[in-house]
C-alpha cells in the first residue's frame, strides 16, 4: 500500500548558500541596456496647446470609421482574425497585388519589426539614411544586427550613391524612407530605379512610404511598380498618417510571397484588433474624403513653405504633412523655447533640427507668427 508524502517531504529545498545569491536578478541583454529610448512627441496638456510634435492627422476620424469601430467594439472579448484575411484581401484589390503578397501588423513600425526579425541577425548590417525615422536604429539593434546610418545629402534627402557604397557582404536590408521623416524630402522614381538596378539581389530594399498619400501630383515615385520589377523590394505603408488611424495601430507591407509568409510567421499573434482591421477597411472605401483631406494639407503645406521662405528660413521641399527646419543645438533650443512660449509643441532632434506637423490654418498661423522673423533667432 502506498502512502501520501508528508509535508516535510514536499518542502522545496532551500537555495544553496552562494555568496550574493539573493542579490542576483535576471539579466537584461546588453544591447537592450544600450538602446536609446524611442522619443515620442510631447502630448498637449491643455486645450489651447497646439500638439504639432507627432505626425498625426489633425482631422477627427471619418464618420464611417467611427461607426464601424463602435459596431465592432462589442466583440472585444473575442480574438481578432490573426491573418487579417478580409483586410489583406481588400488591400490586395486596392493595390492590384495578390493577398499572399500582403502582411498586416500593428502600424508600419510593427511590420518593420517583423521584416527585420525575419531577415536579420547578429553579424548582419542594415543601411538607412540619417537622419530618418528614429525607430530604425532601435529595431535593427534589437535583432543583433548593426545599424549603418548614411548622412543625408545637402538637400536633406537620401544620398543613394553613398548608400550603395555602404553595402558590404554583411548587408541584409537597406531602408529607404520616402518622403523622409523628419525632413519631408521625397525620392524620384528614376533615381530610385537606378539605385535598385545596382543593389545586389540578395539585399532587401524596404521602401517606407508612411507619408505617400501626401505626395504632390508632380512626384512620380511608383513604389509598387518597383516592387513588381524587383524580387528584393518590399513596400511599407500605414493607416496612421493620412488615414488618421494612429491610435488603432494598423500598417502593412507588400512583399513577395516568401517574405510575406515569413512576416506572418514572426508576427505577434492577434496583433491587430478587430476594430482596427475594420476601420482600415472602411478607410479604404472612403478615398474621396481622404483625397479632400490630403488636398487641404498639401495646400497648407504650400502656404507655409512659401511664407517661411519669405521670412528668411531655408526649408526643404517637404512632401509630407510636416515641415523641417535644420538647426544646430543653439538654434534648436531657441526654436523650442519660442514655440513653448506660444503653447505650440514641436519635435526637436538634438544636433539636427525641428520638425513641425501641419494642422488647420488657424494653428498653422500660430506657427508662422513664431517664425515671422528669422533674424530674431540665432544662426543655424
Amino acid at each position: 500500500m502506498t502512502t501520501s508524502p508528508t509535508a516535510s517531504q514536499l518542502k522545496t529545498p532551500e537555495a544553496p548558500e552562494t555568496p550574493g545569491f539573493r542579490d542576483e536578478e535576471p539579466r537584461v541583454r546588453d544591447v537592450v541596456s544600450q538602446l536609446p529610448g524611442y522619443v515620442a512627441g510631447r502630448r498637449a496638456t491643455g486645450d489651447l496647446t497646439a500638439a504639432l510634435a507627432s505626425n498625426e492627422s489633425h482631422y477627427e476620424p471619418l464618420p464611417a470609421v467611427l461607426d464601424i469601430v463602435q459596431r465592432t467594439a462589442f466583440r472585444m472579448n473575442r480574438y481578432p482574425d490573426m491573418a487579417a484575411t478580409e483586410l489583406r484581401e481588400r488591400l490586395a484589390d486596392f493595390l492590384a497585388v495578390e493577398p499572399g503578397e500582403v502582411s498586416v501588423g500593428p502600424g508600419s513600425v510593427g511590420v518593420l519589426q517583423q521584416i527585420l526579425a525575419a531577415t536579420c541577425g547578429p553579424g548582419d548590417q542594415v543601411i538607412f539614411a540619417w537622419r530618418s525615422f528614429e525607430a530604425y536604429p532601435i529595431l535593427v539593434s534589437l535583432t543583433g544586427a548593426t545599424p549603418v546610418p548614411v548622412p543625408l545629402n545637402a538637400g536633406e534627402g537620401h544620398d543613394l550613391d553613398a548608400m550603395l557604397d555602404a553595402i558590404t557582404d554583411r548587408t541584409r536590408v537597406v531602408m529607404v524612407c520616402s518622403p523622409n521623416n523628419p525632413t519631408g524630402v521625397a525620392l524620384e522614381h528614376g533615381e530610385l530605379a537606378r539605385f535598385l538596378d545596382r543593389v545586389p539581389p540578395h539585399v532587401l530594399v524596404v521602401i517606407d512610404e508612411a507619408y505617400t498619400e501626401y505626395l504632390h501630383a508632380a512626384q512620380t515615385l511608383d513604389a509598387l511598380a518597383l516592387f513588381r520589377a524587383h524580387n528584393n523590394v518590399c513596400v511599407l505603408r500605414t493607416f496612421s498618417k493620412a488615414y488618421g488611424l494612429a491610435g488603432l495601430r494598423v500598417g502593412y507591407a507588400v512583399a513577395h510571397p516568401n517574405l510575406a509568409e515569413a512576416l506572418r510567421r514572426v508576427a505577434l499573434p492577434f496583433g491587430v484588433s478587430t476594430p482596427a482591421q475594420q476601420a482600415a477597411i472602411a478607410s479604404l472605401e472612403a478615398q474621396e474624403q481622404l483625397r479632400e483631406r490630403v488636398a487641404a494639407v498639401v495646400s497648407e503645406r504650400r502656404r507655409l513653405l512659401t511664407a517661411l521662405r519669405r521670412a528668411g528660413w531655408d526649408v526643404p521641399d517637404s512632401q509630407a504633412n510636416f515641415v523641417w527646419l535644420r538647426a544646430g543645438d543653439e538654434l534648436r533650443q531657441a526654436l523650442v523655447d519660442a514655440f513653448d512660449r506660444s503653447d505650440v509643441l514641436v519635435r526637436a532632434y538634438a544636433g539636427d533640427g525641428v520638425r513641425i506637423t501641419l494642422a488647420d490654418p488657424v494653428t498653422n498661423d500660430r506657427v508662422l507668427e513664431v517664425l515671422k522673423d528669422r533674424s530674431a533667432f540665432p544662426a543655424a
